[in-house]
């Protein structure tokens, strides 16, 4: 199945309108390559790619004088390349070819943020677009799909979750055996090259440990006491982690009423089929009781892409009192605060007393199988 990519239109138009670096980011095999290469090719541009999976790439971009870029690029219009973060000191590099051929356009993914966001951050400070490609989103399928086919798919979509060559394997034997190859070839490949930590094994036992504990607060004490890390230790895996797109946090709201509770952060997972091949669970929906975690991972991931491809200014957080009242998902825009709950099943709902006195103007929506596919799609509820 050829799924349209939401951010392929703005980056074109930014290829086709602007000088700055385009920065295409995202997990491993979710078709940043594919995605990248179509745009590039519509733009009518001479492009050069490089891909920084090969070795020659790295030696040749790893720090170059400005003669050396300057022959690189001559008679190109346009610079793709590939997997970016594995080139050591690219900011700069990427810094010196915008500054110095403008005229070129760069165009630059890469499966990790460990460098491109972080250590070349301060050097592209003004210079680049960066856009997020995250697997298959709703909003997406929902063009090709009727919202009839959606409904039929939602149980893949919890259990073997939303990787694009999932979609295009003929049975669900395959698809198990794709995600347990990607759990196992590409998980940890970035974290482990890139930031040198050195024990797989402690890593692999902190992602079961939050696997099993989607959609609750964790205590980053006793993740650590059960892999015998550090709490600090333990924070700076989980930062890897979602700068690796892994994984990513959702912290607690609060205006600072002394009744809520807002030291604890949820970690959800990028993607369900992930989160389930790291416990080797692919049961039905109907036969786990897990279900209603894999229900809110799903969710706040789907809310996830949908926010980033609407460019979606808010910030999303949780809510939860001492008393155990608590709302699964907020969104704070403009000063408003809109609320959130999510049931699998068809159990009615409502805001908890403790917010609605806190928060008399906030909205909230309970987010069921009836209208799951509003909240995920590109229009609000």
């Amino acid at each position: 199945m050829d799924v349209p990519r939401s951010p392929a239109t703005q980056i074109l138009h930014r290829l086709e309108t602007d000088s700055r670096i385009v920065l295409l980011l995202g997990p491993r095999q979710t078709g940043k390559t594919t995605l990248a290469k179509a745009v590039a090719g519509r733009t009518g541009r001479r492009f050069l790619s490089l891909n920084g999976d090969d070795p020659e790439t790295v030696e040749l971009l790893s720090l170059p004088d400005d003669r050396r870029l300057s022959g690189l690029v001559a008679g190109y219009e346009g610079l793709f390349l590939d997997e970016a973060q594995r080139i050591p000191g690219i900011g700069l590099v990427l810094k010196r070819l915008h500054d110095q051929h403008s005229e070129v356009r760069l165009l630059v993914t890469g499966s990790s943020s460990l460098e491109l966001a972080g250590l070349t951050r301060e050097a592209l400070t003004g210079r680049t677009w960066t856009y997020t490609l995250f697997p298959i989103a709703t909003s997406e399928l929902a063009q090709l799909q009727s919202p009839h086919e959606l409904n039929l798919g939602l149980g893949d979509r919890l259990v073997l979750g939303c990787y694009p060559a999932l979609f295009s394997l003929p049975n669900r034997q395959d698809r198990v055996a794709h995600l347990r190859e990607l759990v196992n070839a590409y998980l940890y490949k970035d974290i482990l090259e890139l930031s040198g930590l050195r024990s797989a094994r402690k890593l692999r036992d902190l992602l079961r440990l939050l696997a099993y504990q989607v959609g609750s607060e964790v205590s980053y004490q006793e993740l650590g006491r059960t892999c015998g890390l550090s709490a600090d230790t333990v924070i700076s895996y989980v930062d890897l982690l979602e700068k690796s797109f892994v994984v990513y946090r959702l912290g607690a709201y609060s205006r600072n009423l002394r009744k809520e509770v807002s030291r604890k952060d949820k970690v959800y997972f990028v993607d369900n089929g992930v989160r389930n091949a790291l416990i080797d669970d692919f049961k039905e929906p109907e036969l786990r009781s897990d279900v209603g975690a894999l229900w809110e991972n799903f969710l706040v991931s789907e809310r996830r892409k949908r926010n980033a491809y609407t460019g979606f200014y808010g910030s999303s957080w949780f809510w939860r009192v001492h008393t155990g009242a608590e709302l699964d998902y907020l969104e704070d825009a403009d000063g408003r605060l809109e609320a959130f709950e999510f049931k699998w099943g068809d159990k009615p709902a409502m805001a908890p007393k403790g917010f609605v006195n806190a928060y008399p103007d906030s909205g909230f929506t309970l987010v069921n199988r009836s209208n799951w596919q509003e909240f995920c799609a590109l229009e609000r509820l």
